[in-house]
């Protein structure tokens, strides 16, 4: 049983940030206290700029970093953006497995 100060979603969402900031390390520069108001803005922008993906720049892709950057701050999206995390991983491993 876990702790009752634990939160499982947070432990979960810090393990898969920290294997993402694995594979871009400069992510981690943006995780610094004061700097809560742009992760935010980020976030918002990509998420804005996921909804044109139909013009040339942008893309679907910038929704799921968006949520990323927002759940840092958001504690109650840390849950189910670490259970995303994990389920696009797992997809992405099968669909490379073939080859």
């Amino acid at each position: 049983m876990t702790h009752p100060a634990r939160k499982p979603g947070r432990e979960r969402f810090e393990r898969e940030f920290a294997k993402i900031a694995a594979l871009a390390p400069w992510i981690n520069r943006l995780r610094k206290p004061g700097w809560m108001i742009l992760r935010v803005l980020l976030g918002l922008v990509l998420i804005a700029g996921g909804f044109l993906a139909i013009l040339p720049v942008f893309g679907l892709w910038m929704i799921p970093v968006g949520l990323l950057f927002l759940a840092i701050d958001i504690p109650p999206l840390q849950g189910p953006i670490a259970a995303l995390i994990v389920r696009a991983r797992r997809r992405w491993q099968r669909l490379r497995k073939p080859w």
